[in-house]
């Protein structure tokens, strides 16, 4: 496997392909980066027309994984693996992305993305699954913390300490999810700048970018609603402090219209000083 610190192809600002966006996706003339539900992609037959078409045009395209639950305390599927390494393959995709995130306990499926008690066994749970994921991948994996509307109790590490452990452990990358600092950040009462410098920056593989909504208190990641500027005076932030290879907006449903898609792009590309790909 690669060094996964080496892998730093800048690739500018991306977005996640989505079928309900796919022909406004292949459409964006300067684009160079994009991600995909792994879970999405069939490991054998015809791919989507335009995830091809994308892949036909040179575009990177990183499978983006959402159910292999590393952080359970049960090894991963290999199934589930397989189809990861299947689907990286058929991409040639230069790394793969996860969560450190649970999905499933004893059998049950959670449907959402859970977090993690911030403890040593977990990690070592977490640690555990990934080299088991890199056994079978061929290329290096990223790691996403993910927003978290709660904390377990009887934490023994901070939450950059927790990722920092994981990812010095394991060998991974980070994958920064910079709408996810600003959520915990904000539901913990806490300073995002706070988190973000003493995240491990010089392993950032790409970036996640998104909106969200404040609800009954709590700010929730919802992937549904507009960058809101704090998310984006941290990515300016983030590029003044180590400028990462990609940024890449996350939209998951309730869709706008083209023109306000490109607007938000053009946003991050503003915010982080890379050319716009509209």
């Amino acid at each position: 496997m690669a060094d996964p610190v080496r892998v730093q192809t800048t690739y500018g600002v991306g977005i996640g392909w989505r079928p309900e966006i796919g022909g406004f996706v292949e459409g964006l003339p300067g684009l160079r980066f994009a991600e995909v539900v792994a879970e999405s992609v069939h490991a054998h037959g015809d791919l989507p027309p335009g995830l091809r078409a994308l892949l036909d045009r040179g575009v990177t395209v990183v499978p983006h994984g959402v159910r292999l639950s590393l952080g359970g305390a049960e090894a991963v599927e290999p199934a589930r693996v397989e189809h990861f390494a299947a689907v990286a393959e058929r991409l040639n995709a230069p790394l793969v992305s996860e969560h450190i995130a649970f999905v499933r306990a004893g059998g049950v499926e959670a449907g959402h993305l859970l977090p993690l008690p911030r403890t040593r066994e977990a990690v070592d749970a977490v640690v555990a699954n990934v080299r088991r994921v890199q056994a079978a991948v061929a290329v290096p994996i990223a790691l996403e913390p993910i927003a978290a509307l709660f904390d377990w109790p009887g934490d023994e590490l901070t939450e950059a300490q927790f990722i920092g452990e994981i990812l010095d452990r394991s060998g991974a990358m980070l994958l920064l999810d910079i709408a996810n600092v600003y959520a915990n950040a904000r539901n913990r009462g806490d300073d995002p700048l706070d988190l973000l410098d003493q995240l491990p920056l010089d392993r950032v593989a790409y970036v996640h970018v998104a909106g969200g909504a404040e609800h009954q208190g709590l700010y929730h990641d919802t992937h549904t609603d507009a960058v809101p500027q704090p998310v984006l005076d941290l990515v300016a932030e983030l590029c003044a402090r180590h400028r990462p290879p990609a940024l890449m907006l996350e939209r998951d449903g309730d869709y706008p219209p083209a023109a306000a898609l490109a607007a938000e792009l053009d946003a991050i590309a503003g915010a982080s000083g890379y050319p716009t790909v509209t």
